[in-house]
């Protein structure tokens, strides 16, 4: 699998603004975060982008993209259905190739000169298989992501094969149905915000959508769910780390890290050190 294609979703009402926020990369360099996440895909390969938006919202997200908006392609989601229904507007985009999807509301860091796409696309195109990115995750914050339940691959332990994938589970469920060996206690395996698919996937949200109820949504989980049953489906921790923005102090989180992986590291602790000490509390 060698995609060129990507897909970003950034249609949900709640959080339609964060990949418009403005962050200080690692350089120092100022930019809404969906530029950045455009930067990395630009290099890793992916020359067609499909930004999944809310109605209303075109001006604000062109400009967002700064130098790479003769890549993208805007899409609308008329209605708020859910991200399974976001990602399936964008099913005449993807035809019949392989693509990466990435949620909008995160920024990843990588801890290597790659970026975290191009590290998911080379596993990809070495087992020619559908893969997900994965972060270890205490179960504390289970309730913000898909959480995959896996056994590690024979050939390569850093690896996971995707036999279970539950969205958002209690601890209690993750406990029964979601441990994996090798990992501390209470942490597990979940999506961190960056897939290689197949174009299989939107044949089955095709069949989803066509299912939905009046008032229902679709979440993304069921079709991947129905992939790891049909197909190879695998799953890496990649060398870098996933900042979720909708968390709460997400972006102060991401911006700090930003900071720290940047040439001015230790003016940044200093500065963080001094903050501290006169923090009253």
């Amino acid at each position: 699998m060698n995609p060129t294609k990507a897909v970003i979703t950034a249609a949900s009402p709640s959080e339609k603004h964060l990949p418009l926020q403005t962050i200080i990369n690692s350089l120092g360099e100022s930019k809404p975060t969906l530029e950045n996440a455009l930067d990395d895909l630009a290099a890793s390969g992916i020359d067609s982008v499909a930004v999944v938006i809310m109605p209303g919202s075109l001006d604000e997200y062109r400009a967002a993209a700064g130098p790479h908006s003769d890549m993208i392609t805007f899409i609308e989601q008329d209605a708020p259905l859910g991200y399974g229904h976001a990602v399936w507007c964008a099913r005449d985009f993807v035809g019949d190739e392989s693509f990466v999807l990435i949620v909008g509301d995160h920024l990843f860091l990588s801890d290597t000169d790659e970026p975290c796409v191009k590290q998911l696309l080379k596993l990809a195109a070495e087992h020619r298989a559908s893969f997900s990115a994965v972060q270890a995750t205490d179960e504390s914050k289970l309730h913000l992501y898909g959480t995959i339940g896996a056994a590690r691959h024979p050939a390569d332990p850093s690896l996971y094969e995707i036999h279970t994938i539950v969205e958002k589970p209690t601890p209690t469920l993750a406990e029964q149905e979601l441990i994996i060996p090798g990992l501390r206690h209470g942490t597990y395996l979940c999506f961190f915000g960056i897939h290689v698919l197949k174009a299989s996937l939107m044949k089955l949200l095709d069949r989803q959508v066509a299912r939905l109820a009046d008032g229902e949504t679709l979440g993304l989980t069921p079709a991947l769910a129905e992939i790891a049953h049909a197909e190879k489906f695998l799953a890496a921790e990649l060398s870098g780390t996933r900042f979720n923005l909708g968390e709460r102090h997400g972006l102060l989180h991401a911006q700090i890290a930003l900071a720290l992986a940047g040439p001015h590291r230790d003016d940044i602790l200093t500065s963080l050190i001094d903050l501290l000490a006169r923090s009253k509390h």
